[in-house]
């Protein structure tokens, strides 16, 4: 069987930042796609709990995804049972009806704009947070580091 792709495009707000929320503590904050999938970090911790995760993927983008496949398999189960239904002579026959509705693939905005660019001196990158983890002290999402 052939491998299937999709992609996801996640879009940016207007100063280049993707929208991210962890799964731990729930805040979410903003990193620019470079910073991201730069091999240099290592991990990206939250800005709020400082601590790591595997994905920081926002509802939007796991809904989104999750329709797509099940849009893809439905197709894809539903293209196999109309070839079996042209297949005649066996003992058994049935007769596929319509095809399946798809799911609703809504698109994915680049959301919350109430969040503020925040340098971080220690690894002289920028992210976006909410305005009040910027006077209270926040962790950098590069390093970990505690900044006050």
């Amino acid at each position: 069987m052939n491998d299937i792709q999709m992609k996801i495009s996640i879009p940016t707000d207007n100063d280049g930042y993707v929208l991210l929320k962890c799964p731990i503590c729930g805040e979410y904050f903003k990193l620019t796609p470079n910073d991201c999938e730069d091999e240099g970090v290592l991990e990206i911790h939250c800005p709020s709990c400082g601590l790591c995760s595997d994905s920081y993927l926002t509802e939007d983008v796991v809904e989104l995804a999750m329709a797509m496949v099940q849009n893809k398999v439905t197709d894809l189960i539903h293209n196999n049972l109309k070839k079996l239904e042209r297949n005649k002579g066996g003992i058994v026959s049935f007769k596929v009806n319509q095809k399946p509705k798809h799911k609703l693939e809504n698109p994915i905005w680049a959301g919350i704009q109430a969040l503020t660019v925040t340098k971080f001196m220690c690894c002289e990158r920028s992210a976006k947070i909410k305005l009040m983890l910027k006077f209270t002290g926040c962790y950098c999402p590069f390093c970990g580091v505690i900044r006050i």
